[in-house]
């Protein structure tokens, strides 16, 4: 059997490494356009900042290396220019002499991955303008940042996804003053507006320039500088700028091959990783496939995933269509400066888009017990069906213990689990590292009171939207429960304050004709509240999800 594999990285290169761990006696052929086959492209802005100093750091494997290993046929600077479907053959373009030549094959893997996208914006073909989505790019950026670095100041990053994020926090920590140029409301957009606005500020902390809601309409460049022209006319100038808008699947090949092409623009896979053609499979970025809390079709462009994808290709090509393919969560994660960001399911913005019903709730535990010194508070919010209970997604922020919570939610979230599964998950506990209540089963508790109408949650955008209303103390009482110390250090407008811990002393005062919405620090107290009014009679009352910390930082950064 002979399989001829296109593309390398974790993809192609996996795929390769685990067939010939299953059939010592078969033919393969990697195809590769680029010099480099195994890299750990996740690695590059890292690279760039200085946190990783050698280049041969990140290069997992050599085509020397790697063909002797595992008997293949590695053949860089090999550009695949067609696929012949009816007569099981590649066309091959070899960039060191360009000659072209036919290479047969019994399976065919495609592993093209994906493109990085570049508009087009009058001007960016400019030498100072780069993107960053292999060795090569990232070498580029290199040797420009390192032949110019005396006279290099400004920077300017379009883009504000996870390595558009990367890229600002490593070129900040070698010096340079970096803006960001951002067409949506936030940065990270996978992660839901209250998430993000923790990135915002520190990214303000950090003296980052942001433009949200703001494009490139044009690029100018003049001798060593170069001017960049934004959607609201204003004008920005930098030495150089990265682009980081976004990637796309590589479908070419495919395309031309007479492949099918999905909704989602992606190659089309069965789940055995089956294109069109049976003869044919396809894995990694340049794929799409039918979200499992969906059933959405969606391109999924992370590494995780392009590997296990590769080990089960390998299986159904050696062993027969053995193995089935469920899709991703799209569980990501990254480092922005001090915080650590991570997401795992549908956002709130992606459920509202798609129709799917969900309620939703911020807690902001602590990433260990706070009598033990270093306790740092995160955010985490919870996105969950009305109507079981659900989990159909998770995020988190903060300095200290994300990772660990966000792989337990990724895990209840991947086999379909609800809240009940969060809180059942039995977490190792000693102070050093976590709570007798942990940060995980804190977030499922606020949620379980939730479906179970213990208490009823209010947004912070459906309290900016009120408090917006004239006259809303005709209809709304807004209660403060905090202590008297909290509240000189600012309070929200018009709300009246009666601590919690006295609250029973008040409730006569208290009205019941109207609606009562009850907030705090960030939730706990305007719970317990918000129980002793719904047992005394009160029939309205609202506590505000993540308490004051979350509406003061959402009305003060976006």
């Amino acid at each position: 059997m002979k399989y001829v594999i296109i593309g390398g990285v974790a993809g192609g290169a996996t795929t390769a490494a685990r067939l010939r761990r299953l059939d010592e006696h078969c033919e393969i052929v990697m195809f590769e356009k680029g010099e480099h086959i195994s890299y750990a492209n996740c690695g590059l802005p890292y690279y760039i900042g200085d946190k990783i100093t050698e280049k041969k750091a990140l290069l997992l494997q050599t085509p020397v290396s790697f063909g002797n290993r595992y008997d293949v046929d590695v053949r860089v600077h090999s550009e695949v220019i067609a696929i012949h479907p009816e007569r099981k053959t590649v066309s091959v373009c070899n960039l060191l002499n360009n000659k072209e030549y036919e290479e047969s094959y019994d399976k065919l893997v495609l592993s093209p991955g994906a493109l990085p996208i570049v508009p087009p914006i009058p001007g960016i073909d400019s030498k100072r303008i780069f993107t960053l989505r292999n060795v090569l790019d990232t070498e580029r950026i290199k040797q420009f940042v390192t032949a110019n670095y005396s006279t290099l100041k400004e920077v300017v990053v379009v883009g504000a996804g996870f390595i558009g994020l990367e890229m600002v926090e490593n070129l900040h920590q070698i010096g340079y003053h970096v803006t960001i140029v951002e067409k949506a409301p936030q940065v990270m957009t996978v992660v839901d507006a209250p998430i993000a606005a923790m990135v915002h500020k520190q990214l303000k902390d950090k003296n980052i320039n942001v433009l949200l809601q703001t494009e490139v309409t044009a690029f100018d460049t003049k001798e060593d500088r170069i001017q960049l022209t934004l959607s609201d006319g204003k004008q920005l100038d930098a030495d150089f700028v990265i682009l980081s808008i976004g990637v796309r699947p590589n479908t070419n090949l495919a395309a031309d091959a007479g492949l099918k092409i999905g909704d989602a623009g992606g190659i089309w896979v069965n789940e055995y990783l089956q294109t069109s053609n049976p003869d044919i499979y396809a894995l990694g970025d340049a794929i799409e496939f039918p979200h499992p809390l969906s059933g959405i079709p969606y391109c999924c462009y992370l590494a995780g995933p392009a590997n296990r994808q590769a080990r089960i290709c390998a299986d159904n090509l050696a062993l027969g269509n053995t193995e089935k393919y469920s899709g991703s969560i799209t569980t990501a994660i990254a480092k922005v400066f001090d915080l650590t960001v991570g997401s795992t399911g549908l956002s709130e913005h992606y459920l509202q888009k798609n129709n799917i019903p969900y309620l939703t709730s911020i807690t902001h535990p602590f990433s260990h017990a706070t009598y033990y010194p270093g306790a740092k508070q995160m955010s985490i919010k919870l996105n969950f069906s009305p109507e079981n209970g659900r989990v159909l997604g998770a995020q988190i922020v903060g300095e200290e213990g994300v990772d660990k919570r966000l792989d337990l939610m990724a895990s209840v979230v991947s086999r379909g689990g609800n809240v009940s599964d969060l809180i059942d998950i039995e977490h190792a506990y000693a102070p050093p590292y976590s709570s007798a209540k942990e940060p995980v089963a804190y977030a499922a508790y606020v949620a379980e009171n939730i479906l179970t109408h213990r208490v009823v949650p209010m947004q912070w955008h459906e309290l900016k939207a009120i408090l917006a209303q004239n006259n809303w103390q005709d209809e709304y009482f807004l209660l403060d429960v905090r202590s008297a110390m909290e509240v000189k250090n600012g309070m929200i407008e018009g709300a009246v304050n009666y601590p919690v811990d006295e609250l029973r002393e008040f409730v006569e005062e208290i009205p019941q004709d109207k609606k009562i919405i009850i907030y705090c620090a960030v939730g706990l107290r305007g719970y317990i509240a918000s129980r002793i009014l719904m047992q005394s009679g009160f029939n309205q009352v609202y506590n505000l999800s993540g308490g004051y910390k979350t509406y003061r930082l959402m009305t003060e950064t976006l």
